[in-house]
């Protein structure tokens, strides 16, 4: 298929597919030999050109399969010249629609730059929202259905295709090497932030639409794509089989949302992998960042050092000068302990000859740092009772405050939010946290989700309101509005209202 593009005359032959290409955008699909010479010039071959070599590409190009000749029975001709030189056709065959699409999607692709884009996210969890409001109201159009699942997908798409160019030029910058640092750590600090910010509000993003995806898969992922397919308006050529292939296709990607955003099994959703290959990135380059920092305020590096003594031990000329160098460098034959004392020095006569006298002590801060040891008075030790009282009375007020909203929260049965009316800012706090958990848990077979705080001290069980109303419950900073739904949650394990222990 791709033959075309090597060769002394590939040039020619990818102007050649290239003017046909711009013909099939203006509707034209057959050209003559004088319209396909007007073309070239319109994409930019201007080379000479004479007829008999523009006839052997054509026919070249028609040999591989991209082009096809026909006759144009519908011209009038006047001269038999004319006839020869109009009569013949050329048009694209679906194999050279296909070569020229790939050549395009080839240079487009070297020429763009993947971008994690959270817009594209957002994208997203409206579409399927959308979808779900559609297939809700069943006097909604097909074709709207149709057209957004189409803009789904494309989502999706550019999902996958952004991430992948954006990994593979991560890995790229992360192994550049001998560029200019002043460049090199503008660029790495820029990514940096550029990976913080996408990362920020990933997860909730992703947990949006894994909650779309299962709000359409309740409704019927295959009443989806019946209506989707009938929104399409397949020409009337189209068999069953082509139907079902359609079918097909859009079954395979919405297996491809789900990988990405919520998956069957119990796998981490591609999502997750790509916030993790983004975190890792961020402290690579940061430890990059920190170690040019380092080489800019040193001269050299401790081991470049190393190779130049290195070298300079090779060249001394005996072993006397190898002894000197060692102890100049590393500074182990100096005499900083020849001026201390034996801790009695009237015990030892001053005839006694050094080989027998007993030795001094040389402490480790004399061998490291060039310092005697030096002794002070002990510090006092402080009176930790009132800190530790402090903590105590600490400990208790806030075990009295969790109790006390624990015990505010509780429902003894199901009712629903609506009844909480007014709440403390504290007992709010708490009520969100079994809320968002209760949230993020999955549905069990009656259709309620539970959860508990870590420590098992509270446990919630959430349905989803029947009317599907809101309500609004005030705090002391504000209002906050929501579903109105059925809570269920009991306080259970040990009382809380025992004295705190000593905190130490």
């Amino acid at each position: 298929m791709f033959r075309f593009t090597t060769g002394d005359r590939s040039e020619l032959y990818s102007a050649i597919l290239h003017a046909f290409g711009e013909a099939n955008e203006r509707l034209e699909t057959a050209l003559g030999i004088d319209e396909v010479r007007d073309r070239l010039r319109s994409v930019g071959w201007f080379d000479a050109l004479s007829d008999e070599d523009l006839h052997a590409a054509l026919k070249q190009l028609g040999d591989w399969g991209l082009l096809d000749n026909v006759q144009n029975h519908a011209e009038n001709y006047r001269t038999a010249a004319e006839y020869e030189r109009r009569n013949l056709q050329y048009s694209l065959t679906k194999l050279g629609e296909a070569a020229f699409a790939g050549v395009q999607h080839a240079m487009t692709t070297l020429a763009s730059s993947g971008a994690l884009q959270t817009a594209v996210l957002d994208a997203i969890a409206d579409r399927l929202g959308e979808l779900n409001e559609l297939l809700r109201d069943t006097a909604a159009a097909d074709r709207r259905i149709f057209s957004s699942l189409q803009e789904l997908e494309g989502h999706l798409e550019a999902l996958r295709n952004n991430t992948k160019q954006f990994n593979g030029e991560l890995q790229r910058l992360l192994r550049a090497e001998g560029v200019d640092l002043t460049t090199f750590h503008e660029v790495k600090s820029a990514t940096v932030a550029y990976l913080q910010e996408f990362c920020d509000q990933l997860e909730q993003r992703c947990h949006a639409i894994a909650s779309g995806i299962t709000e359409v898969e309740e409704q019927g992922v295959a009443e989806l794509h019946r209506r989707a397919l009938r929104g399409a308006e397949l020409p009337p050529g189209a068999g069953d089989e082509r139907r079902t292939e359609w079918l097909g296709h859009r079954a395979t990607r919405w297996q491809g949302l789900r990988i990405w955003f919520h998956p069957e099994d119990d796998s981490a959703p591609r999502a997750e992998q790509l916030l993790s290959v983004a975190r890792q990135a961020i402290v690579t380059l940061l430890q990059v960042l920190e170690r040019i920092d380092d080489s800019r305020k040193r001269s050299s590096s401790v081991a470049s050092d190393f190779r130049e003594l290195a070298r300079w031990f090779t060249r001394a000329p005996d072993e006397a000068d190898l002894h000197r160098m060692f102890a100049a460098a590393f500074g182990l034959g100096s005499a900083r302990h020849a001026q201390l004392i034996h801790e009695d020095p009237e015990v030892i006569a001053p005839s006694t000859p050094w080989a027998e006298a007993p030795a001094v002590g040389v402490s480790a801060t004399l061998r490291t740092g060039g310092r005697k040891e030096s002794f002070a008075r002990t510090g006092r030790v402080r009176d930790v009772a009132e800190l530790k009282r402090q903590r105590a009375e600490r400990a208790r007020a806030e075990r009295a405050q969790l109790e006390a909203a624990w015990q505010r929260l509780a429902t003894d049965g199901r009712a629903r939010l609506s009844d909480f009316a007014e709440l403390d800012h504290t007992v709010f706090q708490r009520l969100l946290e079994l809320l968002g958990r209760a949230l993020a848990a999955g549905r069990d077979e009656s259709g309620a989700r539970r959860a508990s705080t870590p420590d098992g001290r509270a446990e919630i069980e959430l349905r989803d309101p029947d009317n599907r109303g809101e309500t609004t419950l005030r705090t002391p900073h504000g209002m906050f509005t929501g579903p109105d739904f059925a809570v269920d949650i009991r306080i259970v394990g040990r009382d809380l209202e025992e004295p705190a222990r000593e905190a130490s």
